[in-house]
């Protein structure tokens, strides 16, 4: 294991992370909210420590291997979401622990949106602007953005973008060179987030909303500026633009790529994935807005399609946003919500969850298993639109799946034994391995009243989220530390 080449590349990742306290602490300037000077001494921190990770390494230079690739993505998030949360430690308002700063960088980075805070509106601009900025390096993994800067780091990227690219099918690369993969993701990336910025100033937020709200839509992360959300705006047309950008947020990335290489739309229209994240949230819609009529919770049918479409893609998706309380609906939906955020965004999106892709071939699995009950001796393949998938693909799926259930039963068991109701737990559990952000119960609102244990439990679920389970999980098996 090439450790000192690791530490060299995480000293640099840590130096360019301390870049990113810069722009919190112009807005404080701005608005002379009186919160730069915690950011700048977060960027004097992280400059110093992560030159001196990487001054006494500098020369420790060579190729990664699959294995050093899985550590140092593990380590990268662990490292740099632990180092996001100094300025936040180090703020007067609000007066974070220790334990609360990690929660809440955590869970920015990691896109998930679940939160400590409370009275966000009264809070600096500067930490307003964080955390939706923390969103937003997350959203496509800054392990992409760093591939992108590979001049600079001296390495070969290949073993890091296989170990953060989420989805079953790993070893396909929009263009030859992975420098240039990374920079095509990080430019269609950029380009949304402008595109969708503007669209909410356009539709009536302030600059410095818009901008903070476009972050964590593109990221699909769910953080914002008010107490309230989205539903702060009290707008259908911002509610239409929200929509609209975490639903092209969902979609593989790829696909992006490809509709602006072949400038067509025939890629999506042929991918079986994106048909069926579509058909998901028509579906949910149409669930949502037919409950909601019949149980007469809005007076017109208008005002019920508005936060039918709304809730249903922004909880689907695992963005989080909100515009009501959609814990108070009838039961039927709250649930139904929390589960579908179990499917989640397409595999190469900024959406957490288990993948769609993931869940066609389980169901494409059970199929099979089912004809072949009726046809012992035929052999069936399954097949991902016109593509017949490998076995060792649908193995992997299987294995996904398993170790996804397991860990979600061991948070969810520490959390009872913590003390907590069951609705609370589960839902706790869901929004943060799906990366959702908001539960049910004594977490629908936000995670302030649950005890550091918990907290903590809830980071380390976060992480198995983020990084799609097995990432974190071959690091605890013991071939893996064998040379």
């Amino acid at each position: 294991m090439q450790y000192r080449n690791i530490i060299r590349i995480l000293g640099l990742l840590v130096t360019l992370l301390s870049v990113t306290m810069l722009p919190p602490a112009l807005v404080s300037l701005i608005y002379r909210d009186g919160g730069g000077v915690s950011f700048l001494m977060a960027f004097l921190w992280c400059l110093f420590i992560g030159g001196f990770m990487w001054y006494p390494n500098r020369a420790q230079k060579g190729e990664l291997r699959a294995r050093e690739g899985f550590l140092i993505v593990v380590l990268f998030w662990t490292v740099l979401a632990s180092f996001s949360a100094i300025p936040l430690m180090l703020l007067d308002e609000p007066n974070l622990s220790v334990s609360d700063a990690f929660f809440e960088s955590f869970s920015g980075l990691t896109t998930t949106g679940a939160t400590i805070l409370t009275n966000i509106d009264v809070l600096p601009h500067a930490v307003l602007f964080y955390r939706q900025q923390l969103q937003w390096l997350g959203g496509m993994g800054i392990i992409v953005l760093a591939v992108a800067v590979l001049p600079m780091l001296g390495i070969g990227g290949m073993q890091l973008y296989r170990a953060e690219t989420p989805g079953p099918v790993k070893d396909s690369k929009m263009t030859p060179r992975i420098a240039d993969t990374a920079k095509h993701l990080w430019y269609i990336y950029l380009s949304l987030t402008i595109a969708c910025a503007t669209s909410y100033w356009l539709a009536g937020m302030s600059v410095f909303d818009a901008i903070c709200h476009s972050f964590s839509t593109i990221a699909i992360g769910g953080f914002s500026t008010h107490d309230a959300s989205i539903g702060y705006f009290n707008s259908p047309v911002i509610n239409l633009v929200c929509v609209f950008f975490l639903v092209i947020a969902g979609v593989n990335f790829a696909l992006h790529y490809a509709a602006v290489q072949s400038r067509s739309i025939r890629s999506y229209i042929a991918d079986p994935e994106f048909k069926v994240f579509i058909a998901i949230q028509i579906i949910l819609t149409l669930i949502c807005f037919t409950v909601l009529m019949s149980a007469g919770v809005y007076g017109d049918a208008e005002q019920a399609l508005d936060q039918a479409l709304f809730q249903s893609v922004s909880i689907s998706t695992t963005a989080g946003f909100a515009t009501t309380s959609f814990a108070d609906w009838p039961t039927l939906l709250p649930l139904l919500l929390i589960f579908s955020s179990f499917i989640g965004g397409c595999a190469g999106s900024t959406g957490g969850g288990m993948k769609v892709v993931r869940v066609v071939l389980l169901y494409l699995q059970g199929i099979r298993e089912l004809n072949k009950l009726v046809h012992p001796k035929a052999v069936f393949t399954i097949k991902l639109g016109s593509k017949a998938l490998p076995n060792r693909v649908v193995e992997a799926i299987w294995g996904f799946f398993s170790a996804y259930a397991a860990v979600f039963v061991i948070c969810m068991l520490l959390l009872l034994a913590s003390g907590m109701d069951d609705i609370s737990a589960f839902t706790a559990v869901a929004a943060c391995m799906n990366n959702l952000g908001p539960g049910l119960g004594e977490v629908a609102s936000n995670f302030a009243s649950i005890s550091d244990f918990s907290k903590w439990v809830l980071i380390v679920a976060m992480l198995f989220g983020r990084l799609e389970i097995f990432t974190l999980l071959v690091l605890f098996t013991p071939a893996f530390w064998r040379d």
